[in-house]
Parts: structure tokens; sequence; C-alpha cells
């Protein structure tokens, strides 16, 4: 699809690209790609990119700007393709709980991008109504069917941000699969209750997948069960026991058996299967999806690596930049696309983490915090698009030499 540029980006020739360096600075008539995600709770890819274009041309206005907000496949993709000019659809799924929630995806062309949180996802509870042990995928289930029943053939889902661990169980039911005991009855609610899983019926799946291309945005590798599984690896964050993970280690051991023996083929320990409480390992194995890591395919779609052709300078950012920023988020994943390109990368973060700042450093990536030191975070996070702007007016007057 990768089609998905801004408009000014495409009304620029490729030979915008074409700068001077002078010991180390670059002239201000260089193309900038601003590339951040978002900064979560103040600011939306979108608004970070223009708060960072803004203090840009405050310092050096001839600079030529090009913006690709970014996400990472996690809260926030969707909005990142709406705020390019996708087409906004909402379904009424259930949600975790059960309880109905609206969810919106994106669609072009014959293209839908959905998020799982958004149906499935922990920021449609409080925190008092964490419990895996209820909680199910089966809204993710019912908004992949609405996205069928609008006729799209392509489905980009993001995996991040679940409230669940049900090895995507409900998304399937809500597609036509049935979990049967051994007595034949079907296996509907609490993810424990799988641990009586005898067979797995898959003739009414729905008939559409076969010919659906379905790519999962990850931002993990972790397997479907085990020490480094959906359980052990995030249950604890959505609520869980330590008690009660080691009971939903077994169901996803269980779940995986029964699957390997239905499908002739054992796909636990394939990289991502434990994302999103094991909906990862769903996806892959019963409706043949490549999982991906999310920032290339965010990158790819969005038209990233072609607008840093030619760029002299790349700025990215996002709210918190800790040592998790080094395992697939977005400032790591366009670091490394700027990278290839030969493209030098500054990283703005309103929390950073020294440890992550000295690794990026290392690799060549000018890590800037926005907020002046010992601000509240409460402040931080209000005045989020100010201190960005600022922090992109200084970064830019130091770096980008007058023609």
């Amino acid at each position: 699809m990768g089609y998905l540029w801004l408009k000014q980006a495409t009304e620029r020739p490729e030979s915008l690209g074409s700068y001077k360096k002078r010991d180390g600075v670059v002239q201000t008539n260089a193309k900038i790609v601003i590339a951040p995600d978002k900064f979560k709770e103040s600011l939306t890819a979108t608004q970070a990119a223009e708060a960072i274009q803004r203090g840009v041309l405050r310092a050096k206005p001839d600079a030529q700007c090009v913006l690709c907000p970014m996400a990472d496949g996690g809260e926030g993709t969707v909005d990142v393709f709406l705020e390019r000019g996708a087409q906004r659809k909402v379904a009424r799924v259930h949600g975790p709980l059960g309880a109905p929630v609206d969810a919106a995806y994106a669609r072009i062309g014959d293209t839908a991008i959905l998020e799982m949180s958004s149906a499935s996802g922990l920021e449609l509870l409080e925190p008092s109504e964490y419990d895996p042990l209820a909680a199910d995928t089966f809204g993710t289930g019912e908004l992949i069917r609405a996205a069928l029943d609008d006729g799209v053939r392509h489905i980009i889902i993001g995996l991040g941000g679940s409230a669940t661990n049900d090895a995507g169980a409900g998304m399937l039911r809500a597609l036509g699969v049935r979990f049967l005991d051994r007595a034949g009855r079907e296996i509907a609610h609490g993810v424990l209750s799988y641990e009586h899983l005898a067979s797995i019926d898959l003739r009414a799946l729905d008939g559409r997948l076969a010919a659906t291309r379905i790519e999962a945005a990850v931002d993990v590798d972790n397997p479907l069960c085990g020490p480094d599984g959906a359980a052990h690896a995030f249950a604890a964050q959505k609520g869980a026991t330590q008690t009660q993970i080691e009971q939903l280690d077994l169901v996803l051991e269980h779940v995986a058996d029964v699957a390997e023996h239905t499908l002739h083929r054992d796909y636990r320990n394939t990289p991502g299967a434990g994302a999103a409480g094991g909906l990862g390992f769903a996806l892959v194995a019963f409706l043949g999806a490549a999982l991906e890591p999310g920032v290339p395919l965010i990158a790819r779609e969005c038209g990233l690596d072609r607008l840093l052709a030619g760029a002299a300078l790349c700025l990215t950012g996002e709210g918190k930049i800790d040592l998790q920023t080094l395992h697939g988020k977005t400032v790591d994943g366009v670091a490394k696309i700027a990278k290839k390109r030969g493209v030098p990368v500054v990283a703005f973060g309103g929390l950073v983490e020294e440890e992550a700042a000295q690794k990026l450093r290392q690799l060549g990536v000018e890590v800037v915090p926005i907020a002046p030191a010992a601000t509240p975070r409460a402040e931080s996070m209000r005045s989020a698009a100010h201190f960005l702007e600022a922090a992109a007016r200084e970064i830019s007057a130091r770096l980008l030499a007058a023609p």
C-alpha cells in the first residue's frame, strides 16, 4: 500500500533532498523528515510531528519539512492512518468483559487497519476491572468480521495493549470456530474452562478469511507458553496473581496441544505467538497471518523509507524513551530505517532514561529530553507540545546552518 504520504511530501520532487554539509551541519534548504510516535496521554503522533515542525521552522523558516507520523502497531496506530486521510469506520463489538464498545478502524482501498486494543484492550477497563481469567478477544473477532463485511481483502492488526490471555480463542469463536469438550459441548466463556478442551471444529470458520491477507504488527517475540510465554511475561500487568499465571500457562499449553492435533503443525513457539495474550498464536495458526515487527510494517505502509531518500535529518520521538525503546518501539525502528539511508537521527523524549539514551547514542542517535530538569510529570504532560516545539527549535538552530 505504501502510498499513504502526506500531500506536502508528494508534491515536492525527490531533488528536494539535495543539500550541502559544512562541518557536520546541514544547510536549511535540506529535506527534514519528522517521524515521531504519539506522546502518550499528551499528543497524538500527528500533533507531535506538527509541534516539531513548528520548532524547526521557528529556527529556520526555509527548512523543508516532511511529516510522517508513526506508530509501532499498538494504541494510536489507527489514528495515524485516520489523520492521513483514511476513512474512519466504526463497529459495535463486545469489549474484553462483554460490555458493548464502539471500535474504530481505518480503511484505505481494500485495506483495513485495526487495533485489537480498541475491542479487547486494557484501555477499555478500569484497573479494578482487570481480570485475564474473564477477559477474552471475542470483540477482536467481531472487529475482523466487520472489516470482512466491509469488503476488505487486506487486514493489518496491531496487537499491543491487550487485556486478555485467551490464546485468541475468543477471536476465533467470533469467526465461526467451535471449541468442544469431550462430551461435544461448546466451551464459550472463561479462559480456564479451556482446560477441558478436547477438539477444535473449524468447519464454520468464515470462508472469506482464505482470500484475505492478514498482517499482525507485534513488538514482542515471546512464544505462546512456557517461562517466556504470554502468561509469565505479561499476565501480571493485566491483573493476574502468580497462581493465576501458572494456571493460565497450563491452559495455553493445552490449547496449543489440541491445536497441534487439529492442524498437524505446532505453532506455539512461533516468535510473537505470545503477543496480546496469545492472540498472535491464533492469528498465525488458524488465520495464516504474518507476524511482523510493528514499526517496519507501519513504516512500509507510510512510505517512510522513500520519504527519507535524500533527507538531511530525521527527527523522531515518543513520550518515554527507556530500555524497552530499543526492543521494537518507534524511535528505535525509525532510527534503523534512517541509518540504512545514511540519515542522522535526533530523538525527542518526554521522559528519558539515561541508560537507554546512552545505548541510542552508541547507535548514532542524538537523544533530547524535551522538558527542563525537575519538571513535574503532570506539567511535562500538560505542556508537551510547548516543550517539544522548544526542543525542536533549539536542536534545529544548532544543527541547521544558515545557507
